[in-house]
């Protein structure tokens, strides 16, 4: 007897169902069906779990068997399974908000997804969004999108990365409305080793308006943004004066 036959069979003799089972462990109901079907098997910390909730030995749960001198009976295959599957991890708290969980962690090998208001996993998605790809409101990741985003690759209103693209960006290569980087490219202020902008600082300075040198200081730029007959907002000239990144060698 299999472990899925096994796990259906002590579920129903403990009168659980499968959503009953979930909240027990603390895991999806999806999670419990997976296992249940044979489409995945629970991390070796699980099965423990498991065992000791259905008062039964790891040879019983896996095999159906009471424990002999040979002690556990799992063939190698499923050993290897459950290693592997040891390495996984998943958790997704019990208190949503519209249906959404508060937090979803979900790791392990292949596309591992986690939707929650919170969100870490191989793939995240949620308002605060951690992951190899991320997407929410605040993200941080490999690949990121969203508001405010941090990333190898980060695309967001507000975007910090080794490459940027977003209303303001700032990276290796920053691309934007207003844009900070080692080549920044910008539709009105662009700021950077080489710059390309309506409005350029940097040490190779392209735009309609240049500011070129090395080691510009923010007075300098203070001075440069008055000569310029065109109305700037004030958070933009703050930004872009107090910023360390615009001293550029």
């Amino acid at each position: 007897m299999k472990l899925q036959e096994n796990l259906t069979k002590l579920r129903k003799q403990k009168g659980f169902s499968q959503e009953e089972l979930a909240y027990q462990l603390g895991v999806s109901r999806q999670s419990v069906s997976k296992w249940e079907s044979g489409a995945s098997i629970p991390e070796l910390e699980r099965l423990i779990e498991i065992a000791n909730l259905f008062e039964v030995t790891l040879d019983e749960l896996v095999k159906g068997e009471h424990p002999t001198a040979q002690g556990i009976v799992m063939s190698e295959e499923e050993l290897h399974r459950v290693i592997r599957k040891s390495k996984e991890f998943e958790y997704k708290s019990r208190l949503t908000i519209a249906g959404i969980p508060l937090v979803h962690v979900n790791f392990g090998y292949g596309r591992k997804v986690a939707k929650g208001i919170i969100a870490l996993g191989n793939i995240s998605i949620g308002v605060i969004s951690i992951g190899g790809l991320a997407m929410g409101l605040l993200s941080l990741g490999g690949l990121t999108f969203g508001g405010l985003v941090f990333g190898g690759l980060a695309l967001g209103i507000f975007a910090f990365g080794g490459v940027a693209v977003g209303y303001l960006a700032v990276g290796g290569l920053a691309i934007g409305i207003y844009a900070c980087g080692g080549m920044a490219i910008a539709n009105q202020i662009a700021v950077g080793g080489k710059a390309i902008g309506h409005i350029a600082i940097g040490a190779s300075a392209s735009g309609d308006y240049c500011l070129q040198g090395v080691n510009i200081s923010g007075q300098e730029i203070n001075h440069f943004f008055q000569s310029i007959p065109e109305k700037l907002p004030k958070w933009i000239k703050s930004f872009f004066m107090n910023t360390t990144i615009i001293k550029v060698k």
